[in-house]
């Protein structure tokens, strides 16, 4: 990690150690709050947007005419005491590197697509943000995924380049061979791999000069892979509105950021929200992006990091509350923490009244989907529902719709919709890449169906319910039940199964498989087979999908036609657990 601070500018930030020292009247020396000129309102649709040339360099023009304070754009730390801090003019000249590198020395160009699958490294924004400069369309995965993951990926997307950590070298070598597509392995690390491509010594050799590419509004972005009831994860195309809807006027109000915030944002790389909370949203109001490299999420170093740095904001999965609130800790008011939010699944109302009584801080909820980032959302200045997600975010029109799409009245429940016709928003996926049949399935009449069951109420708040097919989300993590049914298939103790969520009191919700055994295995200790299984599905595909909970059954529930019933399964795990919390109540 030493080989970035040979890029550093001399004029470094020293002095934002002071600035929080400092007296009031010196820290508000520069006015930073309003130095962010209001060029986009919520229906504006500028033909040409680049968030690399639009927002960071602006930023970076900013700090050269000192109109913007010492605090950097990117604060990075980790376990063993490194630390990396950027400025936005050092953001600018070592994303035009990664562009160079890109363009001149692995011959990739606009619409190319790249998989980025990092851990939480600077060189992860660097990657994003030189694909930003050069209209290649970038792919993050998390570094759990396995040989299989990597290939359908690459396969799937037609990917021209990846780029890696050395640990992954021999998951990505194992199917290279089988991705033509694919011309140039780049890998973060400080050796050299044969067949690959080292992205610092790359980084060393290439010129600070680089024109950004003019990408017009409809140009590819982006791609998620999110994880649906059937079949393989599906590929959610977004262009350049994503990155251009944070820095509209009501998405910014949500968080309602300043140049002078410091803004945590925990999701793994992988996913939608870190390109979003980790990226565009805190660096379109110029605030500075924390991250601490964290290889596995431990609630004790969370915490000491709130109380070190200076963080004002946190932004993470309900899991993380929950964590730190199961923590023997006396104290919990940090000392500059000010606001805190959270999506992806639901805290319990008792979860939401702790953190509050012992922080002194209310967590704000916001919902959104690898097809939108950012949806719905409890603004900071908003009036807060118990239990709400809060209002719909512009230029989303939300509402509940029925199975043909028509809007249902308040406080009915329904599916959870965004208005797509006449006009799709900016920010909304585009369709689901090479798959027009799953694209259509999700257009309902003049709305993108969500898939989630919700409500709103006549203030126009919404609240979600469920969802409306089988998807486990567990901590965050998205999980189709086939993926791990496929992965358990592989298994010869296996004769089928059936995957759903359970309830859990650390998580929210996690993977259950009913298993049916096969002859053989009939008589085998079945706490031993258990591991063994778990071992398995962790083997290939990603770990977090593997089944935290193992049940042999003789049979599973079906349909006449032979379909398993998983949501019979499903509420059965669910009222299993209100008929305990009932019993305990009594």
């Amino acid at each position: 990690m030493l080989w970035l601070k040979k890029f550093q500018i001399p004029r470094g930030i020293y002095e934002f150690f002071h600035s929080f020292s400092s007296s009031p009247s010196q820290q508000h020396s520069v006015s930073t709050s309003q130095v962010w000129p209001q060029r986009w309102n919520d229906y504006d649709s500028p033909e040409e947007f680049n968030f690399a040339r639009d927002v960071l360099d602006y930023w970076a023009q900013m700090e050269e005419e000192g109109k913007r304070g010492p605090s950097p754009a990117l604060w990075w730390v980790n376990n063993q005491g490194a630390e990396i801090k950027w400025s936005f003019r050092e953001l600018r000249d070592l994303s035009r590197r990664t562009a160079n590198v890109f363009e001149q020395s692995c011959g990739l160009k606009q619409g190319d697509r790249l998989a980025l699958i990092l851990p939480r490294v600077p060189e992860w924004w660097l990657v994003t943000v030189g694909c930003f400069r050069t209209g290649i369309v970038v792919m993050p995965g998390t570094t759990q995924l396995k040989a299989k993951d990597i290939l359908y990926r690459l396969q799937a997307s037609q990917a021209k380049a990846i780029v890696t950590t050395g640990s992954l070298i021999p998951e990505v070598d194992s199917v290279a061979s089988e991705c033509p597509a694919l011309k140039a392995k780049l890998v973060v690390s400080d050796h050299s791999h044969d067949g690959w491509l080292n992205f610092q010594s790359l980084m060393k050799s290439v010129s600070a000069d680089h024109n950004c590419i003019n990408t017009k509004m409809k140009d590819p972005m982006a791609i998620f892979f999110t994880s649906g009831t059937t079949g393989h994860p599906k590929m959610a195309k977004h262009n350049q509105g994503l990155a251009f809807r944070s820095c509209v006027t009501s998405c910014r109000n949500v968080l309602k950021l300043k140049t002078s915030d410091v803004l945590w944002c925990m999701s793994d790389p992988g996913w939608i929200l870190a390109s979003v909370g980790c990226v565009t949203q805190p660096w379109a109001s110029g605030a500075t992006i924390f991250i601490h490299h964290l290889p596995q999420f431990d609630p004790k170093v969370i915490i000491e990091t709130l109380f070190k740095y200076p963080i004002t904001q946190c932004l993470a999965a309900p899991a993380v509350y929950r964590m730190i609130l199961q923590q023997k800790v006396d104290n919990l008011r940090f000392p500059t923490l000010e606001h805190c939010s959270t999506g992806g699944e639901s805290l319990l109302p008792e979860e939401f009244k702790q953190w509050r009584e012992r922080t002194g801080i209310f967590i704000h909820e916001l919902y959104g989907q690898s097809e939108m980032g950012l949806g719905l959302g409890v603004f900071r200045d908003m009036k807060i529902k118990k239990g709400s997600m809060g209002k719909a975010i512009l230029p989303f029109d939300f509402q509940i719709i029925d199975e043909k799409g028509n809007i249902l009245p308040p406080n009915t429940e329904g599916y959870l919709g965004i208005r797509i016709k006449p006009t799709r928003p900016l920010g909304l996926f585009v369709e689901y890449e090479n798959n027009p049949e799953k694209t259509a399935e999700v257009e309902c009449g003049d709305f993108y169906n969500t898939g989630d069951r919700a409500s709103v109420d006549e203030d126009g708040y919404f609240w979600f319910s469920g969802r409306g097919d089988d998807v486990i989300n567990a901590s965050g993590y998205r999980i189709g039940p086939s993926e791990v049914e496929n992965a358990l298939a592989e298994h010869p103790a296996v004769a089928e199964s059936a995957v759903v969520g359970s309830p859990d009191q650390k998580r929210g919700e996690v993977v259950k498989a009913f298993i049916v055994l096969t002859p053989e295995f009939w008589s085998r200790d079945q706490e031993k087979l258990v591991k063994e299984l778990q071992q398995h599905v962790k083997s290939v595909t990603a770990p977090y999908k593997y089944p935290r909970k193992i049940e042999f059954v003789p049979e599973l529930p079906k349909t006449i036609t032979g379909k398993i019933k998983r949501k019979e399964l499903r509420i059965k795990e669910f009222s299993q657990r209100s008929a305990t919390k009932s019993g305990a109540s009594l």
